[in-house]
């Protein structure tokens, strides 16, 4: 069953540039699709992100932000 990832970020961020490109590095082998959202094309998602980006959600759970831990979001997948 394909699991939905969504990455919360905003345009010129590093840490969020990182997480993507970490993210697709170690879920290459994992049945998972990757959305991406700025959060500052959501108001809702600005008020509740604002400082906390990147954020990792996986089927609506919120597993890390900021500096994104592989080894939680492997786990949260297996």
């Amino acid at each position: 069953m394909t699991k939905e990832l969504i990455l919360y970020t905003k345009e010129k961020c590093s840490l969020c540039d990182d997480a993507k490109i970490l993210l697709e590095t170690i879920l290459h082998n994992y049945d998972v699709v990757i959305r991406e959202k700025d959060i500052y094309k959501d108001d809702d998602l600005l008020e509740k992100y604002q400082l906390m980006i990147p954020v990792v959600e996986i089927d609506g759970e919120e597993i890390d932000y900021g500096q994104i831990d592989p080894t939680k979001v492997m786990k949260r997948l297996q």
